[in-house]
């Protein structure tokens, strides 16, 4: 009964917040002469999708924390306050004029300005939003794995309470159902990458469900994000692909007319390594984007059927609107967790594959495993 009488409260909050959002539009458009004031779904969601200079303050969009930008100019180095820069603001600095455009080719990257009014693109290794968010996600990810190293330190191999125990259970179960079922012998080998991979996009997923700092930045729903992920993986695997690994891809075992003279299959199977990747990429992307753009049309469609229908209209909207978003939200919980481990799961299936001996490998490595055992154990 509580529970139900929370939720109700939230709701009509929620009613009472789009009401006094229409108010506040009506206040604006008598402000302004009577203009009406729109809002572009379009601008407002690939802003929230893309990166940026600054972090969004909670509860003023418009408002943002600053953070550096770092460029690397026709003249050198230059580093200043995204301040400087922010809502259409130019900045001098020496005989060169930077500013960021709101629109054109260059919209929403900083830009320097020459003399003679020429506008270049210089190379751009600013601290952005999801430059920011990595570091941070990647400091949670150590501060998780230090935590548990700290705790079988001082208690040896116990198991831990509290948070650190529920810990423990996501990586035992990646480890024991992934990692080690598929890999097998190799998985102490590759687990570490596995591991920190899957912990690295776990965190990134759920700190951007947090619509304040240090959240809401939208790494995975950033497609270069997932591919350098997938590179990672693609090098691992073809790196540390074994002799049998690569003479199935170039001479696989196939009809020959198959392979040679034409070779059909070795250019399918070169084409395959590439594509592992490519899906990699693509299926942590489009499932993390598209989850953020529901939550964030949801939302929208208060503050449209607002202007365009009233504020009852509206108040309506906005306990339907909210209701969904907050059903979005808990099951974007959980596709963090799923979407981390899938990746991880294809990763460990790609690398095994990788990893797969021919028989004449296989008759050697059990040679091997048999010398090290004493006689009495070889015969039992």
């Amino acid at each position: 009964m509580k529970k139900l009488t929370v939720i109700i409260v939230l709701l009509v909050l929620a009613a009472c917040a789009a009401v006094g959002f229409s108010d506040a539009i009506d206040d604006s458009n008598a402000a302004s002469g009577g203009t009406e004031v729109k809002i572009d779904p379009k601008e407002i969601i690939f802003e929230h999708l893309g990166d940026a200079y600054g972090w969004e303050m909670p509860f003023a969009h418009h408002r943002r924390i600053p953070l550096p930008i770092i460029l690397i100019a026709s003249d050198g180095v230059h580093c200043f306050s995204s301040a400087r820069v922010a809502h259409g603001h130019q900045y001098k600095d020496g005989d060169i004029t930077f500013m960021v455009p709101t629109e054109g080719e260059y919209k929403g990257k900083c830009v320097e300005v020459q003399p003679d009014g020429q506008i270049l693109k210089p190379w751009d290794i600013s601290i952005t939003k999801n430059v920011l968010a990595l570091f941070l996600s990647a400091m949670v990810v150590l501060l998780i794995c230090f935590s548990l190293v700290r705790w079988y330190k001082r208690h040896g191999f116990t198991a831990p309470v509290g948070m650190l125990g529920f810990l423990e259970l996501i990586v035992c179960f990646v480890y024991e159902g992934v990692v080690k079922s598929t890999l097998g012998k190799n998985a102490r080998r590759f687990a570490p990458y596995l591991l920190t991979v899957f912990m690295f996009i776990f965190i990134m997923n759920l700190l951007g469900l947090v619509v304040i700092f240090p959240g809401g930045a939208n790494l995975t729903g950033n497609i270069a994000v997932t591919m350098v992920l997938a590179l990672i993986t693609f090098f691992i695997t073809n790196i540390f692909g074994t002799k049998h690994y690569w003479k199935d891809i170039f001479w696989p075992d196939v009809p020959l007319w198959l392979k040679f003279p034409l070779p059909i299959m070795p250019v399918i199977e070169l084409f395959g390594i590439f594509t592992k990747p490519a899906a990699l990429t693509v299926r942590l992307f489009a499932n993390m984007m598209g989850g953020h753009m529901i939550v964030i049309v949801l939302t929208l469609l208060i503050f449209i059927f607002t202007m365009m229908c009233g504020v009852a209209v509206g108040g309506a909207t906005a306990v339907v609107s909210i209701a969904f978003s907050v059903f979005m939200l808990l099951i974007d919980v959980l596709v963090s967790f799923i979407q981390a481990y899938v990746f991880t799961m294809l990763s460990t299936i790609f690398i095994s594959l990788a990893q797969e001996e021919g028989e004449h490998e296989h008759e050697k490595h059990e040679q091997h495993e048999l010398a090290k055992l004493t006689p009495e154990t070889a015969e039992k």
